[in-house]
């Protein structure tokens, strides 16, 4: 997704106590800065915040940290994640979001941190060949995020784009993943998850795509 330069957007974050701008200081301490044993969930490439916002403020026991690469995107994320806090009359407790290069993501995690999911939405397909390493479904990103999931860990996984939909099934396969469920239409599957709608995902609909999801284990 791409998205015009916001010259506000990097100020707010310096000034956001819920942004992290050093994470890699932060690798195996993640609980400690939560400051409680609650569950640690990931989201990579979070965009605009949409489906985190929403996400984090439903979930006052489980704790989340939220990645993206542009400043834009995490300075929109920044302000949905205030307007739900506010909303729900909460604190931005449970919420932490930084700017990182997912393919370097092994320098802010380790098994320390425990992680024990893993949300991937809608990121970009990368359907040339000398490109797909760049998934972030692909093996090599696979392989990494094993070196820093708890035993049993899930990976929640939509994408309107079929392709690598079908290219993702098998990475996660061949990297040892469980593939525990699957679908090619996620909005007429019935008790598959608790989906929250991304803003990519309402556009897809109405233009009539179906969007294709898969749960992993590991």
């Amino acid at each position: 997704m791409r998205i015009r330069y916001k010259p506000w957007a990097r100020k707010e974050l310096e000034e956001s106590k819920f942004y992290i701008d050093n994470p890699e200081d932060y690798k195996g301490k993640w609980r400690e800065l939560f400051n409680n044993d609650n569950p640690i969930f990931l989201e990579l490439g979070c965009g605009k915040g949409g489906f985190i916002s929403q996400l984090a403020v439903y979930n006052p026991d489980i704790n989340y940290i939220a990645i993206d690469l542009v400043d834009a995107m995490l300075g929109v994320a920044k302000r949905k994640i205030e307007e739900q806090y506010k909303m729900a009359k909460r604190e931005t407790d449970n919420i932490y979001i930084t700017r990182y290069d997912i393919e370097r993501i092994n320098n802010i995690l380790s098994k320390e941190d425990n992680i024990q999911r893993i949300y991937i939405n809608f990121c970009n397909p990368w359907p040339r060949g000398k490109h797909r390493k760049k998934r972030l479904t692909h093996t090599r990103q696979l392989e990494k995020y094993k070196e820093f999931l708890a035993e049993g860990a899930k990976i929640y996984f939509k994408t309107d784009d079929d392709g690598l939909f079908n290219d993702s099934i098998n990475y996660f396969k061949e990297t040892g993943f469980n593939v525990e469920k699957v679908t090619y239409d996620l909005q007429n599957e019935t008790d598959f998850w608790e989906n929250i709608e991304t803003e990519h995902e309402q556009m897809f609909k109405e233009q009539g795509i179906k969007i294709k999801a898969l749960i992993a284990s590991i």
